[in-house]
Parts: structure tokens; C-alpha cells; sequence
């Protein structure tokens, strides 16, 4: 027996659906929306139908834009021979934060995973592909996860890039800031090391 009205139940349910939200936050958010004046509540529903009626993929680089190539790849000042491959557009964003690269993306839109039957066919590469072809890149820099998926996609694509003769190359990944020496696995020491840079 359900305690709310449906059209509460079915928020709740459409709350529950996004990634990361569990039930009692679904029931919060729920609440919260319940809790605004109509005004508020249909400026909320028309931000959704607006962001997803017109927020799509630049043509170039696949990040999410609501004109037909992003900001970065029209910026005159990024380094456009430089090419770092994320899986996701918030990936772009983190690097965007850090303030330390100049150089522009590509965005694959997910990462090779036959556990989830996600095969290179599913994800952004030809498209990683044809832009290499069309000449001008340098490098690419592969800025997936270091997990056995990120891992994966990573080495699919450089073979696949070796063709050109651009050079492919890894985010080093090691010890975080802050960190402590003993608490650090053997992978990622070991990561550490290879990435070791002169001072």
C-alpha cells in the first residue's frame, strides 16, 4: 500500500531513476519540488525540457553544447594539435578546473566494457578517428579512468592511432596530494614511479 498520491509516487520514481539518487533522496527532492510555488516549479520543468531540447554534441570534439561547436573548439587561444580523450563530458569539466591545459578534447560518451556490453562500435571513437585522419593533431592524450575499462578503451585506441603517427600518451596517475606512502597500493606506487618528473 503506497503512503503518497501517485503523481507523488511517480515523482519519486522519476527521482529514483537518475544515477546516484536512492530512494529517500528521490523523496526529498520530491518534497522539495512540492514545496515550490508554481512559478518556481514550471521554471524548473522548462529548464529540463530546454536543456534537453537543445543541449547536443559539438560536431568536432562531442562535448555537450547548445550551438553547433563547443566553446573550446572555437576558442582562437587552445592549442588545437593537442587532443586529450576523456569518457565523459564532467571529465572535461575537472580538466577545465585545474586551469592547466590549453589544448582541446574529445569525448567518447562512455569507456569499453564487455561486462555491460559497451564494444568500441558504442562509444565516440570513430569519430576520434576521422578527426586524427583529417591531420593537424600531434598528440593525444588518453585522460580515461585508471580502472581495467579506462585501461581498456586507452590501449584500444593508441593501437588504433598508431597508423598516423601521432604521439599517444597517459595521464600519469600515482599518489594522490596529501596522501600517505603506506596506505598507497602497489599499482598506483608503481604508477608513481613511472610518472616521476625531475624538480
Amino acid at each position: 500500500m503506497s503512503f503518497f498520491p501517485a503523481p507523488l509516487e511517480n515523482l519519486v520514481e522519476k527521482f529514483a531513476s537518475l544515477p546516484g539518487i536512492g530512494t529517500k533522496s528521490a523523496q526529498r527532492l520530491a518534497f522539495h519540488i512540492l514545496s515550490l510555488t508554481d512559478e518556481e516549479a514550471l521554471d524548473f520543468a522548462e529548464a529540463v525540457a530546454q536543456a534537453k531540447k537543445s543541449v547536443h554534441c559539438c560536431r568536432i570534439c562531442q562535448n555537450l553544447t547548445d550551438k553547433d561547436v563547443c566553446s573550446v573548439c572555437a576558442s582562437p587561444s587552445r592549442e588545437k594539435g593537442t587532443v586529450c580523450v576523456v569518457a565523459d563530458p564532467k571529465d572535461v569539466a575537472a580538466m577545465e578546473r585545474a586551469g592547466e591545459y590549453n589544448g582541446v578534447y574529445h569525448v567518447l560518451h562512455g569507456v569499453i566494457s564487455p561486462l555491460s556490453h559497451v564494444g568500441p562500435d558504442d562509444i565516440r571513437i570513430r569519430e576520434l578517428m576521422d578527426r586524427v585522419a583529417a591531420g593537424g593533431v600531434e598528440e593525444v592524450i588518453m585522460a580515461t579512468n585508471p580502472d581495467t575499462e579506462g585501461e581498456t578503451t586507452a590501449k584500444y585506441i593508441s593501437r588504433l592511432l598508431r597508423p598516423f603517427g601521432v604521439r599517444v600518451t597517459r595521464l600519469a596517475y600515482g599518489i594522490p596530494v596529501g596522501a600517505s606512502l603506506e596506505f598507497a597500493d602497489d599499482a598506483t606506487l608503481m604508477r608513481a614511479l613511472q610518472g616521476r618528473q625531475e624538480i
